[in-house]
């Protein structure tokens, strides 16, 4: 009986902390890290101060969580591993797509990567490892691709990667804007097939 019990209430605790990590995503979308307050974000999801304390006891590590909550969801879904060559690349364009239905995450991404600029940020250190890892992988990515004779000559894998990068983060701010009427995922496919031998 007290493991049933017990099995309710480590349930509860999961379901509570996920009710936090949405309402925070929300509210740091909007008001980015520095213009959220613990106390906004326990409000949104129906806890008290305190009661969002004990889940989480600092404002970086609710970030932390957050971020890494969204990372472990994208990996499984849509893997970007060096070693799957064009199977990478077409979870970055699967990515692109999944997002125009993400607005709230893009825009917290947004958000949160411009603040962390600053190296007093506490999301500075994910974000830079973030960039080196997924710039890593991706380069890798081109590189199986060109060793499997689907890159175009004079690609070279890393510039490709950087490019790559870069446009995807530069099209989620013109779409938040309103100014990309082109969907992104689209977008992104037709610069990769222009790195390629062939279509993805």
């Amino acid at each position: 009986m007290n493991s049933e019990r017990d099995g309710d209430g480590y349930q509860k605790g999961r379901d509570t902390r996920a009710d936090i990590l949405d309402a925070a995503m929300r509210q740091f979308a909007v008001s980015g890290y520095r213009g959220s307050s613990l106390r906004d974000i326990a409000a949104s999801a129906g806890l008290t101060h305190p009661g969002l304390l004990y889940h989480f006891p600092t404002k970086a590590s609710l970030l932390t969580a957050v971020l890494e909550y969204r990372d472990q969801v994208d990996s499984q879904e849509r893997p970007v591993r060096g070693e799957l060559g064009l199977d990478a690349l077409r979870s970055l364009v699967a990515a692109a797509r999944h997002n125009e239905t993400q607005r709230g995450i893009v825009e917290l991404y947004a958000v949160l990567s411009a603040e962390a600029t600053g190296a007093d940020h506490p999301a500075h250190e994910y974000f830079t490892r973030r960039y080196a890892t997924l710039l890593a992988r991706v380069t890798s990515a081109f590189e199986v691709a060109r060793e499997h004779g689907d890159l175009r000559p004079g690609i070279e894998p890393a510039a490709a990667a950087a490019q790559l990068v870069a446009l995807m983060d530069g099209l989620q701010v013109q779409w938040l804007m309103g100014a990309r009427p082109t969907p992104m995922g689209d977008l992104v496919k037709a610069h990769v097939d222009g790195q390629l031998t062939a279509p993805l």
